[in-house]
């Protein structure tokens, strides 16, 4: 954060110096255009760059924010600044308005329907004459004052890049908290972010409110500084522009800043050519997308890392004690942790889970095997709320999930991990066991963008708490090291790590030991002796049954779709069913 807070020092001095050195009002209004821009997209940088949602209709955004700055000014009377307020508020709701359709759809579907926004928003402003003013627009907008002074273009230029700042500081200490983290995982995996109890739907519709408030308080300043709108400001180029601005600086705080400086300069240069515009505009976009994904702020950050000038990592108290699960629960054979009655999933004519029940006991580890296609992960997949079944019930500790979501089911004790690995490739793995703590910080969206002292101290302690798990995982020295360039081995260890950060009573791990050689098994099997120390309980899938025999106090065995035996290790080890399972026999040979 040093070299952040060095770097927003200096365009502070920037900010008040240039504007007051500069007299051409040509110049001072290409600062404020910039500022303007810059708002718009750092909100759309979030939807965009972090949570990965395309949207190619903000100009209908822009839109909300603009007319209702010059609606409520110059028809309603009311004030300015009132006004400025008003257009976020508008522009938020239109957010949620196209954000739910993001449920539904994603990729090339969802960027169909922003365009589809745009387009109607286009059509309606240009169209009806009240209250818009049709193609003629609206004019007398009331710009701000100070003082009862009003705003020249050096003033305007000061207090656009006033709100940038202040917007810089807020998004930036959101994506730098857990907000930011959870939008990452969200883009990297919805299943996998889920599963560690990030809401995905309630981020995904985050993303989009930022962003259309950001964006409508841009169209605002424009309304207002221009005195004047109509829809030549608002049509399907500027949602391009906006979208090259993100992409072309690159998914990083400072992504957008550098975008909004170099496009907006770019932009007042080739002016005089309008026909150039598109194409390199469009030039511009494929450039970014196919040569600099990172945009050029990853290009600069990859340049000073060469020349050794990166910034550095922000140090971490290391833990004073072992890690422990805050929900242990102790052995207890005669309990009940979760039951599971009459469970049945079918996916046409094929059904994975025929009429299934089980009971956990706390402290034990339950071990669920059968041959390939018997049901065990979508069996999986039921009790962790990922999939939910057609008939039946699950009960945790009597409370019935069995119509709740992942996140929620995360959230009441049930951690798991994937048979196909699922982290969060391109996040740190301290980044990945601070996702799986997401749930059980308690800042809220207010404090995490002030950065209060509590939302600091909450996340110095999870930052803490993740490197004492990263400890009990052996991966303590590869915490900063990307996730996805562990070996395979240190890769399973990071997922069942992550899962442990969601404090689970119920880990369900599958397959954890697929790909792995037979050291690495070994070392699996006193993890999950270690895991089980702590008081968790623990239900795996696996195929290699040495590894079952050595560490499963209950097996249950499962052949298409059907619970065919259960019971301690060598109990299933000799029922003739599994036998016949496993090996087939003399009839069907």
């Amino acid at each position: 954060m040093g070299g952040h807070r060095l770097l927003s020092i200096l365009a502070i001095a920037l900010a008040v110096v240039v504007p007051a050195l500069l007299d051409n009002e040509f110049y001072l209004k290409i600062i404020f255009t910039a500022g303007m821009y810059y708002i718009a997209a750092a909100g759309l940088n979030v939807l965009v760059g972090w949570s990965g949602q395309k949207s190619l209709g903000h100009a209908g955004l822009f839109a909300a924010g603009a007319y209702t700055a010059a609606l409520l000014t110059a028809q309603a009377g009311w004030n300015p600044w009132l006004a400025l307020l008003a257009s976020a508020v508008v522009a938020a709701l239109f957010g949620l308005l196209i954000a739910f359709p993001s449920l539904r759809v994603r990729g090339p579907s969802l960027a169909m329907v922003t365009i589809g926004f745009g387009i109607v928003v286009e059509k309606i402003v240009t169209e009806w004459q009240v209250p818009f003013g049709g193609q003629a627009g609206i004019y007398g907008v009331v710009p701000p004052s100070l003082g009862g002074q009003m705003l020249g273009i050096r003033e305007w230029a000061w207090l656009i890049l006033a709100f940038a700042f202040i917007t810089h500081f807020l998004i930036t200490n959101l994506l730098h908290g857990k907000y930011g983290r959870a939008m990452l995982a969200v883009q990297a995996s919805e299943v996998a972010a889920e599963s560690v109890g990030v809401h995905v739907h309630r981020f995904k519709v985050l993303a989009f409110v930022i962003s259309a408030v950001t964006c409508g308080l841009a169209g605002a300043f424009m309304a207002q500084q221009n005195q004047y709108i109509n829809s030549d400001f608002i049509n399907f180029r500027l949602s391009i522009f906006l979208l090259l601005i993100v992409l072309f600086g690159g998914p990083s705080v400072w992504g957008p800043v550098l975008g909004a400086i170099v496009l907006t300069l770019l932009d007042a240069f080739l002016a005089r050519w309008p026909e150039l515009q598109h194409f390199t505009y469009g030039a511009l976009l494929l450039f970014a997308l196919y040569a600099m994904p990172q945009g050029l702020a990853g290009a600069l950050h990859k340049g000073m890392r060469r020349l050794g000038m990166g910034a550095a990592l922000a140090p971490i108290d290391p833990p004073k004690e072992a890690w422990k699960c805050k929900y242990a629960v102790p052995r207890n054979p005669d309990a009940v942790m979760l039951e599971a009655q009459g469970l049945y999933k079918a996916y046409g004519g094929v059904i994975p889970t025929h009429n299934i029940s089980l009971t956990l006991r706390p402290g034990h580890i339950h071990s669920l095997i059968g041959p390939n296609g018997a049901g065990k992960t979508t069996l999986l997949n039921i009790l962790s709320g990922i999939v939910q079944p057609d008939q039946g019930s699950v009960k945790l500790f009597g409370k019935d999930i069995t119509r709740l979501g992942a996140s929620e089911v995360c959230t009441l004790g049930i951690g798991r991990t994937f048979q196909n690995l699922r982290l969060f490739a391109h996040m740190s793995v301290l980044e990945n066991v601070l996702v799986g703590l997401h749930s059980h910080l308690e800042a809220g969206i207010a404090a995490s963008m002030l950065r209060t002292p509590g939302s600091r101290q909450e996340e110095a302690a999870a930052r803490s708490e993740a490197m004492a798990l990263l400890r009990f995982a052996g991966l303590e020295a590869r915490a900063h090291a990307p996730a996805g360039s562990l070996p395979y081995g240190l890769q399973r260890r990071l997922e069942i790590a992550r899962a442990l950060a969601t404090h689970p009573r119920l880990l369900l791990l599958d397959e954890p030991a697929a790909g792995l050689n037979p050291q690495e098994t070994q070392e699996l099997i006193g993890l999950i002796r270690q895991i089980s120390g702590l008081g968790i309980t623990v239900m795996l899938i696996e195929h290699h049954m040495d590894l079952v025999m050595a560490v499963s106090d209950h097996v249950v065995v499962l052949d298409h779709g059907e619970k065919i035996a259960e019971g301690s290790p060598q109990e299933v080890q000799a029922d003739p069913a599994v036998i016949k399972a496993y090996l087939g026999d003399e009839e069907d040979e």
